[in-house]
């Protein structure tokens, strides 16, 4: 039996680090890993009997990276603030540090600034005494990361800078060495190369951490909606308790105004519930006893007593809120492949460099070391592959937290990149594209209107099956009153037959009329044009006379002709699968817009239908709410469960919508659509930066400092692209 372990992990500087902590928790028995860079996090399966997660922890810490087990949200919110302000702090003592020493940068240019420059600024000693904190204290980090990642035979980031500096740092040191004793030599100092690049570096880390905060907005949003506090009612007496100590079977009021604690069951009471932060429905819900409530959603008008039925961890919101989390988490397919090529990078960039500095020395400009040590770390500070491995997990945290902003829950960034490939869309025709819920379309009475629909809905009171549940609703709209039956029966596949007072009542379909030798002979129009529009049309015959007709459907959800237009604009293909017959189904398919309806279809075969279009070379999506629709969501390439359906429909599928609105499916595909591009945004700046990058500092054309500005502001731009996401314009 495996377990599940999240942890924080501290101490990851890019995308080499992420993959070399993968990799080796990989290789150990029985665990499989994931490491989101982004999230700081990782997400660890294991098999205890194999391993535990003590062996686990000591693994990470042994590579050289702090592992706790996740810490709750607000102790890990104030972590990363403390986190902030240090590096702030770093930053600004840094900046102070430097100034001097980049001010030293202009007797670098080939021309006269005109600017004056106190002589002790050149002094190899001052120049020194700027320096070494910057070095060693800020620039600390870099050189601790550096021997841990080499200790277990890797490169990262810090191997990177901790060269580049270094190497600046130590052969200035030396020059100064060498004006001991001979004050006519003239050093050739470069203290400021290594100062500027980690104080650019630090600025780039800072921006980069404060701007990784905001791709978690969703969550913070999500979590700002829960409810702090909630009133018990004990012996009949009110108590404000924190929402962490209420348990299932507690009752609790509920004021106007407030928010709902918990999950739960209406007592007492009846009120409007604005439910639009779960299921995006704008008009609020009458809820009366007996009724589910959700919790943090808001009660408008009324005072209500309920019973706690979920709680905690079991509450709608935090599932939605877990969900969330895990798609943040989650590793998109893509994604392995900016860590295999991180993977590789510095190795690769630290031989190219080294590689680059001979060639300088001996070739393009023998002899002169200073050359070619500064364009050996211009490469080694330009190849930082931090924007690469920020690439894709910024995008997907963004993209999952941009949906759950909107109603669309992804369960994990692969499907949040699968969803763009689709190109087949099926839908289930119950509870999906229709209501789910019988209703009367028609009425019409050949004869007095009042009677005739008095007598139906009398009739049809008496009876439990669905179609007459409906007529009675239409009979409390039209505010039709009663009469006492004096005797009913239904004759199944035919109708039902009643007396009220001295009058025979008959509702159903021609072979009832037939079996009752009451004519119909010049109502069949009637007839044949509702079934036509799918509905189930029935005579209502009194005594032996045809009084009128009533026409019942499932009706049509009203964006639901909307939802498959913008389908269709996304050239994606609808299908429509449905257990009734071919005429009804095509009725309801042309009411809506669909071109491909597969009819007669038994719940038991929705999933070989789904692999009959897979076996077309399609990528199906399959939207269902029911229990039967649960095969067929788990074999289509996504499963799409709306929110208002069965916990098994939710659980098969790969994304949720909250509640039944369906111009969410569209929305959610073109999210798929948008947030590819944008990862391929980033991947593609992010290897061009590099490409192009190493032959110019190659060639001399990049000075070291310039190369560390551009290294730092290339993961925030970035993270910057990722964040446009939560500004993108869905139809």
């Amino acid at each position: 039996m495996k377990e599940q372990l999240k942890l924080d992990i501290s101490g990851m500087t890019c995308a080499a680090c992420s993959a070399r902590i993968e990799k080796v928790l990989n290789k150990m028995d029985g665990v499989e890993a994931n490491v989101n860079l982004a999230m700081e996090s990782a997400a660890i399966s294991y098999d205890h009997e194999l391993v535990s997660s003590s062996d686990i922890l000591a693994r990470i810490e042994k590579l050289g990276y702090g592992a706790i087990e996740k810490v709750e949200r607000e102790a890990k919110a104030q972590l990363k603030e403390e986190e902030i302000n240090a590096k702030r702090r770093k930053f600004l003592l840094s900046v102070l540090l430097s100034l001097p020493l980049l001010y030293t940068m202009l007797t670098h240019l080939p021309i006269d600034s005109g600017l004056p420059m106190p002589h002790f600024f050149m002094n190899p000693w001052f120049q020194l005494l700027l320096a070494a904190p910057v070095q060693f204290y800020i620039g600390g980090p870099f050189y601790i990361g550096a021997y841990k990642a080499l200790k277990n035979k890797s490169a990262n980031m810090d191997v990177l800078v901790a060269l580049g500096t270094s190497a600046a740092f130590f052969y200035s040191l030396a020059e100064g060495i060498k004006t001991i004793g001979n004050p006519f030599y003239i050093p050739h100092l470069y203290f400021e190369t290594s100062a500027v690049l980690i104080t650019l570096i630090l600025l780039g880390k800072l921006f980069e951490t404060m701007a990784k905060g905001k791709t978690t907005k969703a969550i913070s949003e999500l979590l700002n909606l829960q409810v702090k506090e909630a009133t018990v009612i004990n012996d009949g007496m009110e108590c404000l308790i924190p929402i962490e100590e209420v348990v299932a079977g507690d009752r609790l009021l509920v004021k106007p105004g407030e928010k709902i604690p918990v999950d739960g069951e209406i007592l007492l009471g009846q009120s409007a519930v604005d439910e639009s932060m779960i299921t995006g429905e704008s008009i609020p819900v009458e809820k009366s006893v007996g009724d589910r409530v959700i919790g943090s959603t808001i009660n408008k008008n009324g005072t209500m007593t309920m019973k706690a039925t979920k709680v905690g961890k079991d509450t709608t919101l935090a599932g939605i809120i877990k969900i969330v989390e895990e798609a943040q988490g989650s590793k998109a397919p893509i994604q392995r492949l900016a860590d295999t090529i991180s993977g590789y990078f510095v190795p690769v960039v630290v031989g190219i460099s080294l590689m680059i500095f001979i060639v300088w020395y001996l070739i393009v400009s023998p002899g002169d070391f200073p050359a070619a040590l500064e364009t050996a770390i211009a490469v080694l500070v330009i190849a930082c592959p931090c924007s690469m491995g920020l690439a894709t997990p910024t995008s997907i945290m963004v993209g999952t937290g941009k949906g759950a902003e909107m109603g669309i829950l992804f369960k994990g960034g692969e499907h949040l990149e699968t969803a763009h490939k689709i190109n087949a869309v099926v839908f289930d025709k119950t509870g999906t594209i229709t209501k789910g819920q019988p209703a009367v379309t028609d009425f019409i009475a050949y004869q007095d209107e009042k009677k005739v629909l008095q007598y139906l809905v009398s009739a049809e009171k008496s009876s439990e099956h669905p179609l007459a549940e409906a007529i009675g609703k239409y009979g409390l709209e039209k505010r039709s009153s009663t009469l006492p039956v004096k005797r009913f029966k239904a004759i199944p596949g035919y109708g039902i037959e009643a007396k009220i007072g001295t009058d025979e009542i008959y509702v159903g379909t021609r072979k009832l009329m037939k079996l009752k030798g009451i004519s119909y002979e010049g109502f069949e129009e009637d007839l044949i044009r509702f079934e036509s529009e799918g509905k189930t049309a029935m005579y209502i015959a009194i005594n032996t006379t045809i009084m009128g007709m009533v026409a019942v459907a499932d009706i049509v959800k009203e964006q639901a002709k909307l939802a498959i237009q913008q389908l269709i604009e996304l050239d994606i293909d609808v299908y429509m699968l449905t257990g009734d017959n071919e005429r009804t189904a095509k009725a309801i398919a042309d009411q809506v817009g669909i071109y491909h309806v597969i009819s007669e279809v038994l719940p038991e075969e929705k999933a070989y239908q789904v692999k009959q279009l897979q076996r077309k070379g399609l990528k199906v999506a399959m939207v269902g709410d029911g229990i039967n629709d649960a095969p067929a969501l788990a074999v289509a390439d996504i499963g799409i469960a709306m929110g208002t359906g069965t916990d098994v429909a939710i659980e098969a599928a790969d994304i949720t919508i909250l509640g039944s609105e369906l111009t969410l499916i569209p929305k959610a595909i073109a999210l798929s659509k948008k947030t590819m591009q944008n990862i391929r945004q980033n991947l593609f700046w992010a290897l061009i930066y590099n490409s192009a990058g190493i032959p110019i500092a190659a060639l001399g054309l990049l000075a070291p400092w310039v190369a560390g500005a551009a290294m730092a502001f290339s993961s925030v731009s970035v993270v910057t692209n990722s964040l446009r996401l939560k500004r993108v314009k869905l139809k």
